[in-house]
């Protein structure tokens, strides 16, 4: 069901760690060449062609694009009481961890009369991703659409999947999540064709954004890769991820369904466990047997568990496994180690860390507080996961006096000199001229 890498009694780089565990076949540049034709329909297009896509992609005509106020209030309307409960109390939680990432203005006195004021200012206007599919994501309503509030974004937008079975909306459950979050720009559209809707506006349906963010499919990568530039984006975001660093006290039990977890989402997720502890191997094999076979979606965690991107890593202690998980750097991580705590504080690269057999990665995909929308494919080691920073520019406003100017003018003169760029000393000159 899911191979063995043994790296026991082997020293490697972190390229050659990496090497040993690659990623599922992620082919971004042929998906680049069969979206372009969609990016460029959508440019150029109209409402009719977004509801053609739909068709063609989605197997359903919906009467119109954007999702109107009654169909969202009758969502939340119609909501599951204990599913409005949950989302309610993840709510809270997410706002509350997110409310503790809010920058504060700073001024910086250089010298007497020349300061520089660093004011963190949020985007114009978003456009927030929710993927539809093989499941359904409320919570990544949540994940996205609570960050850009705290950020105080004016304008935000949600785009999702249109459902056949909904008559052309998205999935109720996500209408009725950005109901409960006041969000009042919802469309019903999906894939490459929804980046380039957020990427290009269309008269009389969305306007143009700033910046999307959001998690989706391979077509939705390439079309955040194709349109960066002109939208900025939070990440491409690949297939999801989970690795365990464990050893012999992890429960194996445990090691299995929360492999099995994230290998749910996708034929292409990848689960890795990195071990020294052989027994614990053993076990966790035997364990998924029996637990993927009674679970839900066992065909297709087969097919993730048994593909080149998991694997069991036998490592010879926690040491070499702490190199072997920074060399990966997993979406989602969890140490399931004695003294767990003080094992993460050697974690370097990961999306995110869960410490100890009471923190499994599902409790941070919805309630934790934490954000789930994280770097996969190895860009945990240069990016980080979506916050409210990602919805925020740093801005630095400057100011010199007279004075201020007087005593540096010098020295920038010379600088400018130096580069070969006199005008940008003539500009700092002009100021000692006599005004006419």
């Amino acid at each position: 069901m899911i191979r063995t890498v043994d790296l026991r009694g082997k020293a490697l780089s972190k390229a050659g760690y990496s090497a040993q565990l690659p990623r599922a076949n992620f082919n971004i540049d042929q998906a680049l060449v069969l979206i372009q034709p969609i990016l460029d329909r959508v440019k150029n297009g109209t409402e009719l062609d977004l509801i053609a896509l739909a068709q063609e992609f989605d197997g359903v005509k919906p009467s119109a694009i954007k999702v109107s106020q009654t169909d969202l209030d009758m969502a939340l309307q119609n909501l599951d009481p204990e599913v409005r409960l949950a989302l309610e109390l993840s709510i809270v939680r997410i706002k509350k961890v997110h409310n503790d990432q809010v920058r504060s203005e700073s001024t910086t006195t250089v010298v007497d009369g020349g300061t520089v004021t660093e004011k963190w200012i949020p985007v114009d206007r978003v456009g927030l991703y929710v993927p539809g599919g093989r499941a359904v994501y409320p919570s990544s309503v949540m994940m996205n659409v609570i960050p850009a509030q705290i950020a105080k974004v004016s304008s935000i937008a949600v785009a999702s999947p249109p459902q056949k079975e909904f008559g052309g909306l998205p999935h109720p459950t996500i209408l009725a999540t950005c109901a409960l979050l006041g969000v009042t720009e919802v469309y019903a559209v999906g894939g490459a064709q929804a980046i380039a809707l957020f990427a290009y506006g269309m008269e009389g349906v969305c306007e143009k954004v700033d910046l999307v963010t959001g998690p989706g499919n391979i077509y939705v990568a390439a079309a955040k890769r194709a349109l960066r530039g002109i939208i900025g984006i939070d990440s491409e975001a690949g297939p999801t991820e989970i690795a365990i660093l464990a050893d012999s006290t992890a429960l194996p039990g445990d090691v299995a369904a929360d492999l099995i977890s994230q290998a749910e989402h996708d034929v292409i997720a990848a689960a890795i466990l990195v071990t020294d502890s052989l027994e614990l191997a053993e076990k966790t094999v035997k364990e998924l047997e029996i637990r993927v076979a009674a679970t839900k979606h066992s065909d297709r965690i087969r097919q993730a568990l048994a593909g080149v991107q998991s694997a069991i890593v036998l490592v010879s202690n926690i040491e070499q496994g702490i190199d072997v998980v920074n060399a990966y750097a997993a979406e989602h991580l969890e140490i399931q180690c004695n003294d767990a705590a003080s094992v993460s504080l050697k974690i370097r690269n990961a999306g995110a860390v869960f410490i100890g057999r009471f923190t499994p990665v599902s409790l941070g995909d919805y309630s934790a507080g934490s954000n789930h929308v994280l770097p996969t494919g190895g860009c945990a080691c240069h990016s980080s996961g979506l916050s409210v920073q990602t919805f925020l520019r740093g801005l630095h406003f400057i100011e010199y006096s007279k004075e201020a100017f007087n005593q540096i003018a010098k020295t920038v003169v010379t600088l400018a000199t130096a580069e070969d760029l006199p005008a940008h000393g003539e500009a700092m000159l002009a100021r000692f001229e006599k005004l006419s």
